[in-house]
């Protein structure tokens, strides 16, 4: 008998472990046999067991009979512990699809659903695209003359913009648009971004959320055949006014509001609204034609109907109307791209201004929503692979050409290691952005992993920032011309707070929403809830108890087994890689159930415990996503170093989050246990080792097709601008370093840009090198000497005081 029950306890517990949706009974099954072992041991009838047993299955197996009994009891209480959903709260909930992340959520990823979708792409059209208008635009641009002397693009660039027609890559051709891809649009973003963030900007938004993707969505036919056209040959410069003084984060909090009335207008009598506002940080509003405008709708009058706050609506206003105020311009912090604010006091609007028409009134936030879940994937992520493959590109060729104490500084551990972090930074961060434009084209729309991408890649984009600041030192400090990252890094603070503060982001919308999303059973109990559907919430109740109890069977097993038991889809070296995904995936999905379980309706204010489990969430996320990239690059072996620190650092990020959960866990007996159940061999994730972030470090330092797919997107500037010039002596000194190396040896000198001229001479007068490498070699000195040179300015070209020479001081 004993045997008997240890067999059906394996069984039982194998089925819950490994099958998607568990069935109650193997879960009874393993419980009974569990508890039948303990039974039988202590010496009491079996058979009082099995009575037991039978009389479990019978109450769940009969639904009529567990709802009375069971969940019809505790479908009141839920109700009354549920915490209210606002309008704009269950419409944001509405948005967008789930993906990838739903999988891991589920604590058993199909690693089949990553690999389902197609390897990004762009097509011949979008490639030829980037490799000519792009490319021109990209000389056109001097970011220091944006930014110091024009205040503003150059008018030839604008006018290029229009005419390519730069501001229409999501309008379809039907309308006179590109109608580029997800990833198209982003190549764009990315390749001008790594040129100039002010054209990126001025570029990207239009692209994003804004008038054009809200019309070729929610608008009438009659709104798009007028507008699309015209914003498609840019003849109409867009804008979208949504932040105002008072609601910023908490945009569906703004005062501005529309009041529905009856006015002339153009000699007629109409129905409207009578719009006043007051918003700012306004991209484009200095030179738009066309106001996109979010507001609340009233209508005392009942005027439309019964409904007196008809919600958030959005509107299209040609800033010429009467009323409308464009205000001075704000100045971004490290970039000026035009931005500013916008007013307006009882401004008529007849109600075919309104997007969409009168069906839209009051939808607004829902149109937002749902252009969000899209556009947040596109633009800053865009702008953050950019940088990382701008200092992916300049720092390692800076710290190859940069020498001190006789050797390149990328020969110190202590500067290969920021290069290892710059070069995985980047990795991870295109690898994620890919993966999810490629879902983009797919027909998904990934509201959550949107979210994770604007917060966890521009957070990424800071940290590749800093290092490089580092790693360059007093190069990077000197503003000028030649210094390539001073403004990057200065407007690191614009791509933070912009479409959703950061700190918002990871504390309240990633795993806040993710969780609700994601969850198999969790929107299916509240819906219940709202609907007042019993039988719904009986249905959706059992799901998620099989759900937990079928996890915590899992969970515990793959942290003792360190993740054998579970499935690779690869074999060779990231096989065990997928493991741990499969682990850690596990693990947080039982830790977070059983958080929203003890915290209920209370946990929507635990922004810590949602913090550390949006970390969870995206790492592991972006570990995914790493790995399906080295995948569709061919598994090359050299890149191998950037997959496994990418993966290494993130599944490191994963396990520190749990176990901050699990140490602020909201009882504290179980959340020991638990720590003890899902680690049982404490902290197993490691950073990438010292061997792979030299390997990292060394590939940013030589040509190599590894590095050249890592900043492949990236502007590649020929001109004797800052760029150019450390392109051009990476180059020649690579091709110098075997004379250099011959010198060295033979007369145990090393060349600078001060004694080069000497040193070659008795070099070749010695047959130590060639007159050819000779002058390879002074060619990459004196390259090497004009980028450690920094910018010099007049005191008139700086403005001010004139600096002047302290007063000497009198002799007593």
């Amino acid at each position: 008998m004993t045997w008997l029950l240890i067999i059906a306890l394996a069984v039982g517990l194998l089925a819950l472990a490994w099958f998607r949706t568990p069935s109650w009974l193997s879960a009874l099954l393993a419980l009974a046999a569990l508890a039948g072992t303990i039974w039988q041991s202590a010496g009491w009838p079996v058979v009082t067991l099995y009575a037991i047993t039978a009389a479990a299955l019978t109450v769940v197996a009969i639904r009529p009979l567990r709802r009375v009994l069971i969940s019809d009891r505790l479908f009141g209480w839920f109700k009354s512990v549920l915490p209210p959903i606002s309008d704009t709260e269950r419409e944001a909930l509405d948005a967008g699809t789930v993906w990838w992340d739903a999988e891991l959520f589920s604590g058993r990823p199909r690693w089949k659903k990553l690999f389902g979708i197609d390897k990004p792409a762009l097509s011949a059209e979008e490639q030829a695209f980037l490799d000519g208008p792009v490319e021109e635009l990209c000389g056109m641009l001097d970011e220091w003359q944006i930014n110091n002397e024009l205040m503003d693009l150059p008018p030839e660039a604008w006018q290029f913009i229009r005419d390519k027609r730069f501001l229409s890559m999501i309008i379809p051709k039907e309308y006179g648009g590109l109608g580029f891809s997800a990833q198209g649009n982003a190549a764009v973003v990315t390749k001008i971004a790594s040129r100039s963030l002010s054209a990126a900007v001025s570029v990207m938004v239009p692209n994003s959320l804004g008038p054009g993707e809200l019309l070729m969505h929610f608008g009438t036919d009659e709104q798009k055949n007028h507008y699309l056209p015209r914003l498609a040959r840019g003849e109409d410069i867009p804008c979208f006014a949504l932040t105002s003084p008072l609601a910023g984060s908490d945009a569906a909090a703004m005062p501005d509001e529309g009041i529905v009335c009856k006015q002339e207008f153009n000699g007629r009598e109409v129905l409207g609204l009578r719009v006043s506002w007051d918003k700012r940080y306004i991209t484009l509003a200095p030179v738009a034609s066309v106001l996109g405008l979010a507001f609340k709708a009233k209508d005392p009058d009942g005027l439309l109907g019964d409904k007196k706050n008809l919600g958030i609506t959005c509107a299209l206003i040609p800033t010429e109307t009467p009323g409308v105020e464009i205000g001075d311009r704000h100045r971004p912090g490290g970039s000026i791209f035009l931005n500013g604010p916008t007013r307006g006091q009882d401004v008529f609007i007849p109600l075919d201004w309104v997007i969409g028409g009168r069906e839209r009134v009051g939808q607004g936030w829902r149109m937002l929503m749902h252009c969000l879940a899209a556009g947040r994937a596109i633009s800053l992520p865009a702008q953050s692979v950019a940088n990382g493959k701008l200092t992916s590109m300049t720092t390692g060729a800076y710290a190859r050409v940069r020498y001190q104490f006789k050797q390149p500084i990328g020969q110190f551990e202590g500067i290969a290691e920021p290069l290892a972090r710059i070069g995985g930074e980047t990795y991870r961060m295109e690898a994620a952005h890919k993966l999810t434009l490629s879902a983009l084209d797919h027909g998904e729309k990934p509201v959550v992993l949107s979210a994770i991408l604007k917060a966890y890649l521009t957070e990424a984009n800071r940290r590749v920032l800093n290092d490089a600041m580092d790693v360059h030192g007093g190069k990077a400090v000197v503003e000028g011309p030649n210094n390539y990252l001073s403004i990057p890094w200065q407007s690191i603070p614009v791509a933070i707070t912009v479409e959703g503060a950061n700190i918002l982001t990871r504390s309240m919308i990633v795993f806040g929403q993710g969780a609700i999303r994601c969850h198999p059973w969790l929107l299916k109990e509240m819906e219940s809830a709202a609907d007042d559907d019993a039988a719904a919430f009986d249905r959706a109740l059992f799901g998620h108890i099989g759900f937990v109890i079928s996890n915590f069977v899992r969970a515990p097993l793959l942290g003792l087994t360190g993740g054998l038991l579970s499935r690779s889809p690869v074999s060779g070296p990231t096989a065990n890689l997928y493991r741990s995904v499969n682990r850690l995936s596990a693990a947080f999905t039982l830790v977070a159930d059983l958080c929203l379980l003890i915290l209920g309706g209370k946990f929507k204010f635990k922004e810590m415990l949602s913090g550390r489990l949006a970390d969870a969430l995206a790492h592991l996320y972006m570990a995914s996503a790493s790995l399906r990239r080295f995948e569709d690059d061919g598994r090359p072996a050299e890149d191998l170093p950037l997959v496994r620190w990418a993966v290494a650092d993130s599944l490191k990020q994963v396990e520190e989050a749990l176990y901050a959960v699990l140490h602020n866990f909201p009882v504290g007996g179980p959340g020991g246990l638990l720590r003890v159940l899902l680690f049982p061999w404490g902290r197993r994730q490691r950073s990438a080792d010292d061997r792979t972030c030299l390997a990292i470090s060394g590939l940013l330092q030589e040509q190599s097709e590894s590095r050249e797919r890592l900043i492949a997107g990236a502007y590649i500037s020929s001109q004797d601008d800052g760029t150019g010039l450390v392109l051009k002596a990476f180059e020649a000194v690579l091709k110098a370093a075997p004379a250099e190396m011959a010198v060295r040896n033979a007369l145990k000198v090393v060349p600078s840009p001060v004694n080069v001229d000497e040193v070659v001479s008795k070099a070749v007068a010695s047959g130590v090198i060639t007159e050819e490498q000779g002058t390879d070699l002074k060619r990459a000195q004196e390259l090497t000497a004009k980028v450690i040179a920094v910018d010099e300015f007049t005191p008139g070209e700086i403005g001010g005081q004139q600096a002047m020479k302290p007063p000497m001081a009198k002799a007593s």
